[in-house]
């Protein structure tokens, strides 16, 4: 059972290493994910600041944090579109918009949830 729990340990940490790579090349070449942190901790001060339900002041924080995981999967998805094909193409374009579409929605759907819980 320890043998079972140490391996486990292990990977968790691997797994915890190789998502803080992740993030610090994302940061590195991906100027949107530093304005999306920007405008998430300004959302998230403000969220505190405000006298908001613990739901509500969730629901904000919870957005705010999957426009950066979308984000870092549209960096991934454009990372291996470019590595897979060098010149443009319909296709690997439509798949980098998609992507970017992805973050706007996300981004959208916090921003309603600013406006809900505002206006509500």
């Amino acid at each position: 059972m320890l043998k079972i729990l140490t391996a486990e340990v292990r990977r968790f940490g691997n797994t915890a290493k190789w998502s803080w790579q992740g993030w610090v090349a994302a940061w590195a070449t991906e100027k949107s994910l530093r304005q999306w942190t920007v405008v998430n901790i300004l959302s998230a001060a403000l969220a505190f600041s405000l006298d908001l339900s613990s739901g509500e002041r969730a629901l904000i924080l919870a957005l705010g944090l999957l426009v950066l995981a979308a984000e870092l999967v549209n960096t991934a998805l454009e990372e291996i579109v470019d590595l897979v094909i060098s010149e443009q193409h319909p296709r690997a374009g439509k798949a980098k918009d998609c992507g970017s579409a992805a973050v706007a929605l996300t981004a959208i759907a916090g921003g309603v949830a600013w406006l809900v819980v505002l206006i509500g």
